[in-house]
């Protein structure tokens, strides 16, 4: 467990890399936030979480399996990391902050294309019907 890393993963690298692309500035791991979010926009007061759905219990996802072995130990601990992720978003909403969290499941393949650019839509407040169109290929294959 020393080697699972808890900042600059692959899913979030991707995130911030597609954002940055798409001309956004943000500040990333801020710890002056609650939860040290993965990515911060100050300019439209919005935050980014990118949860591993294992961790962080993603609900309905066939990738947030609970192991069969050591569930005294398993069970307690992600159950915390769901409350305390519950929480985490609550302050931050009650601060004034658009809290936005992005799964890993997301972020596969054939799916990551809607979801960076849901996001996007997300984070500037558009439709996605209208960004969609804007998008130079998307939807072309």
């Amino acid at each position: 467990m020393s080697c699972i890393k808890g900042k600059d993963t692959r899913p979030e690298v991707m995130v911030r890399r597609y954002l940055f692309s798409k001309g956004f500035r943000f500040r990333k791991n801020d710890k002056r936030y609650p939860g040290h979010p993965d990515v911060v926009l100050p300019k439209y007061r919005t935050v980014v979480f990118v949860n591993g759905c294992f961790w962080h219990c993603h609900q309905g996802c066939r990738y947030a399996t609970v192991p069969r072995t050591n569930q005294e130990y398993w069970l307690p601990k992600l159950k915390r990391n769901r409350e305390r992720d519950e929480q985490t978003v609550r302050t931050l909403e009650d601060m004034g902050w658009h809290v936005i969290v992005v799964w890993e499941c997301q972020l596969r393949k054939l799916v990551r294309a809607d979801t960076l650019l849901g996001l996007e839509c997300r984070i500037r407040g558009e439709e996605y019907a209208e960004a969609a169109e804007k998008e130079p290929g998307y939807g072309e294959e």
